[in-house]
């Protein structure tokens, strides 16, 4: 039986909704529904930038465009030209939207090796936290991985960030920096990734010993996370590269913390935030008192940091 010109319209339309449902397009026929058809349905990357580009200069849903074209370009390896595009069109972005687009650019800075970019980042993002204004007052924020809704701490956070730090540190490589920051997230919320890491950069400055030790902690179910067996297999892996107990267990290393390194300032910062903290206070900005600094000496001989306040 031949449909009717409502029903065949209605059906037409069914049809439509069902095809933007299955591959995730948007409605509507403006230049960033027309991008996100580019990507998802054509798997045409090159044309949905142009879409996407279109949809920035027109200010149709330009949060969302400048957030997808730079995963689009990312795709390409263009990191560069994602890099400048957010840079270049954040401030036209909602506030709410300032730390995605700071979580894209870490990525990005990752993906294109500017390790230097990287942890400036991370280290305003921490800076952002000490000032009250990630969390705005409270314990906890909602946050999303992995297609899950969970609710993230202030010391979890910190601890995350801490840990990118560490990680960025040793790509440097500064293992005696990315010592003292893995230990710092450590103490703040321990897990066996950062665990592992610490173990690596013990590892690379021949301090096999102390190594060991956190390893074994790994292997012993000691370490939050333990029980994961890809952490285990890793935990033992590292301890398949630690050198004969006969050679130094200790060697001197030029690599350390530079007069122009501010992250000495910025443990104390964490430190005072994780002291004063105040989770029932939530109209009004934690405040701080003047931050006092903190030395960091490298001692040559067994690889310790040292820390002291003035």
């Amino acid at each position: 039986m031949e449909l009717g010109g409502s029903s065949r319209k209605k059906k037409e339309t069914d049809d439509d909704e069902l095809f933007r449902v299955i591959h995730k397009v948007p409605s509507g026929h403006g230049s960033y529904v027309k991008a996100k058809y580019a990507q998802l349905v054509e798997k045409n990357l090159e044309v949905a930038i142009v879409w996407f580009w279109k949809a920035i200069n027109e200010g149709d849903k330009m949060e969302s465009a400048l957030k997808d074209m730079a995963v689009v370009m990312k795709q390409l390896d263009r990191g560069q030209e994602a890099i400048e595009a957010i840079k270049s069109f954040r401030h036209l972005c909602p506030k709410k939207s300032q730390e995605s687009l700071d979580n894209l650019l870490i990525d990005l800075y990752k993906k294109c090796g500017k390790v230097d970019e990287q942890i400036a980042l991370l280290k305003q993002k921490l800076r952002l936290i000490y000032k009250g204004e990630t969390f705005n007052g409270k314990p906890t924020k909602k946050a999303r991985s992995h297609g899950k809704k969970l609710h993230v701490s202030v010391k979890q956070e910190i601890s995350r960030l801490l840990g990118n730090i560490g990680w960025a540190y040793m790509q440097k490589p500064n293992y005696m920096a990315a010592e003292a920051v893995y230990r710092k997230a450590q103490m703040i919320d321990s897990d066996v990734n950062k665990a592992c890491n610490l173990g690596l950069c013990l590892i690379k400055q021949a301090r096999y010993v102390e190594a060991r030790t956190i390893l074994e902690e790994v292997l012993q179910g000691r370490v939050v996370g333990s029980e994961d067996i890809r952490a285990k297999n890793r935990a033992k892996e590292l301890l398949l590269e630690i050198e004969p107990q006969d050679l130094p267990m200790s060697l001197p290393s030029p690599l350390g913390f530079t007069q122009e390194d501010d992250f000495a300032d910025l443990v104390d910062e964490i430190d005072r935030l994780l002291e004063e903290w105040n989770p029932l206070r939530t109209k009004r900005l934690p405040i701080f008192e003047e931050i006092s600094h903190i030395n960091l000496t490298a001692n040559c001989s067994n690889q310790t940091i040292i820390l002291s306040r003035r």
